[in-house]
């Protein structure tokens, strides 16, 4: 509510041009809260408000915005003000921002940067997209080994650069070559005479330069860093990492991991900014899929058309017995997606996880058929429904059949995520949508099966 008052706030003294009022509300808010009210400003109301901003401030509100609203923006900014601004950032959001832009706007940028800023930015821009080099920052507090402590401290008081953490401070030697990490409360609790050198505290993890990003994720997850350091093959320190970058990454691996798992192809622009097409051409490829796939559904069907034609009571129970084999498979691939992303399994654990889901499913199956048993006799008791004089017979194939459904659904969708980590395919392609299409084939054929089988000779 009140962030919503605030920003009605702003739109007023926007209108009546109040900038003194504006600057005095802007002076309280956090960056981070201005970056949310400017937001939902439109573009050329949030260049008004950044021209009252001082140079520091305006980088540092630029930010804190969504890279797709940075990019909007750029167009209602000036030359000098769009140079202040970038200037300010650090590099790894220059080029996150670069890599929204369309490339007649990045070049107009690029020659906007001062000499440094763009150094530093065609350096990060010289890796490939989706490897740490590429998200790292170069601007980072580095220490000699044989500094003390007295004149580490004084070097980090001393440092002019805008890094993005001096939580951590990094010693290196003549060549550029890392040779560990030094939390900057060991430093400061260290001896003042005491050497740089001699302080290291806990063993050194380095993320080559080529990394590609979830292994990025998944180290900064293991070993819980605020920063990790990128160096090249030789060891050379080239930039870090820090924590709020790998947030960023984890919300975009999730986010992908997310569509392909709800049927579509992962799209990498935000929902309002994807164009129509791109939206019908990801969603329409995997929709055709599942839909060739469900023509098998039908060509089930016919195969079993005699014994639907002499009992057809057995219909009505299609939709409750392929549906469980569907919901338990899309269950077991979600889950066994995720702890394969986040590590808790790897391919060798796949017998395991057979073995655990082939349990789970004999008992979960047995669960839903007595229920599914008990609703067709409760119903022919209660005169509900006329099963006919097999009604028994009827509940007892639901019942098998749903053991049989349910467990082949928990172990197709827990084993096709490794079949697909084992020939380096995503195992988020396994996603809820296809176990579901692949479990409603295989559940007719349970199904008309376990049906022939219990009834032939009384409903068949």
């Amino acid at each position: 509510m009140l962030g919503h008052l605030l920003q009605v706030e702003v739109e007023e003294l926007i209108a009546a041009r109040d900038w003194s009022g504006l600057r005095g509300i802007m002076h309280g808010l956090d960056d981070a809260d201005l970056a949310d009210i400017l937001i939902d400003l439109p573009t050329e109301d949030e260049g008004i408000v950044f021209r009252l901003l001082a140079k520091d401030r305006a980088a540092a509100v630029f930010s804190c915005m969504p890279v797709d609203r940075q990019a909007e923006l750029v167009s209602s900014l000036s030359s000098d003000q769009l140079r202040d601004v970038l200037d300010g950032m650090t590099p790894d959001d220059r080029v996150s921002l670069l890599d929204e832009l369309p490339g007649e706007v990045t070049r107009q940028v690029l020659e906007s940067l001062s000499p440094q800023a763009l150094a530093a930015t065609r350096t990060l821009l010289g890796y490939p997209e989706g490897t740490a080099g590429h998200v790292m920052t170069p601007e980072f507090v580095s220490l000699a080994p044989d500094m003390t402590a007295a004149e580490a401290l004084d070097t980090v008081r001393r440092s002019t650069r805008r890094v993005e953490t001096m939580n951590v401070v990094y010693v290196i030697d003549r060549a550029g070559t890392l040779l560990f990490d030094l939390r900057l409360v060991d430093l400061v609790r260290a001896d003042a005479q005491a050497r740089v050198g001699a302080l290291q505290s806990r063993p050194l993890v380095t993320i080559p330069v080529r990394t590609e990003l979830p292994e990025v994720v998944q180290l900064s997850r293991r070993y819980d860093r605020v920063a990790l350091p990128v160096v090249d093959d030789a060891g050379k320190l080239l930039g870090i990492i820090t924590f709020d970058d790998v947030i960023d990454m984890s919300e975009v691996e999730d986010t992908e991991m997310a569509q392909r798992l709800g049927g579509l192809e992962a799209i990498d622009t935000p929902y309002a900014r994807t164009a129509f097409t791109t939206l019908l051409r990801k969603r329409g490829l995997w929709l055709s899929v599942l839909f060739v796939g469900e023509m098998l559904t039908a060509t089930a069907m016919a195969r079993f058309e005699s014994e639907i034609a002499a009992a057809v009571v057995l219909a009505l129970f299609i939709p409750l017995v392929i549906s469980s084999g569907g919901n338990s498979g899309s269950q077991a691939a979600t889950l066994i997606v995720r702890s394969l992303a986040l590590t808790e399994l790897a391919l060798r654990d796949w017998w395991r996880v057979l073995l655990r889901e082939l349990g789970s499913g004999l008992l979960l199956g047995g669960w839903l058929g007595a229920i599914g048993f008990a609703r067709v006799i409760l119903w022919q008791q209660m005169g509900w429904t006329d099963y006919g004089p097999h009604a028994t017979r009827l509940a007892v194939t639901v019942w098998v059949s749903l053991v049989g459904v349910v467990t082949f659904g928990t172990v197709a969708g827990s084993m096709l995520p490794f079949a697909l980590r084992a020939v380096k395919l995503d195992p988020a392609t396994s996603s809820a949508p296809f176990v579901a299409t692949l479990v409603d084939v295989t559940g007719l054929i349970i199904y008309f099966t376990v049906a022939a089988l219990i009834l032939r000779g009384s409903m068949l």
